[in-house]
């Protein structure tokens, strides 16, 4: 008798536990888990698909160079703008096709919130960057020139085109080596991804 109380005091605890555990199989069938949100990260995908996020961004240097009138600029100028700074040069064949993009993509962000800076290192200058533009046709580009190559080193470009993503912070938060195309769907949505963080 003594044994079968024992039994019958337990079984009531048994059940019990055995109810929970069935409720916590439910739920995780029937309640889906959440879906990924801003803090997820961007999806780098597609036509970006080679593009390397950084898992610790950091502070860019307030590098310095020269526009089309020859006035210096400086990076910290576009402190407060998400930043698609893209090293290139006329002579470079895949950096041609890629311009074009860049153009279109300017011309579709560009504002308060984002800038391309496209930046030249061609040695000769504006000489060989105006009559380029006006070649492939670039209308929204600004001319933007490195032609002792300061800031690709700074940045220690070893391949063209690069182009680096930086935050509105002033931060680098990724870069890919080699062209992109910069008006597809997911290259977009990287972009307004870091326009959309809060600066």
């Amino acid at each position: 008798m003594i044994f079968q109380n024992q039994i019958f005091r337990a079984a009531p605890r048994r059940w019990a536990g055995l109810c929970l555990i069935g409720a916590g199989i439910v739920a995780g069938i029937l309640v889906p888990p959440p879906a990924p949100g801003p803090a997820a990260g961007p999806l780098v995908r597609g036509e970006i698909q080679h593009f390397l996020l950084l898992g610790n961004p950091q502070p860019v240097p307030d590098a310095s160079f020269t526009d089309a009138r020859g006035k210096v600029v400086r990076l910290a100028r576009f402190r407060g703008k998400v930043v698609l700074l893209n090293f290139w040069a006329t002579w470079c064949a895949p950096c041609r096709r890629e311009m074009p993009a860049l153009d279109r993509l300017q011309e579709t962000l560009g504002g308060p919130r984002f800038e391309v800076v496209a930046l030249s290192l061609d040695r000769s200058g504006l000489k060989a960057v105006r009559p380029y533009f006006q070649e492939i046709g670039l209308k929204t580009l600004a001319v933007y020139l490195d032609p002792r190559g300061k800031v690709q080193r700074i940045f220690n470009i070893t391949r063209f085109p690069t182009t680096v993503l930086i935050d509105a912070r002033g931060f680098e938060v990724g870069r890919v080596e080699g062209p992109a195309e910069w008006m597809a769907p997911e290259a977009r949505a990287l972009v307004r991804f870091f326009m959309d963080q809060p600066s």
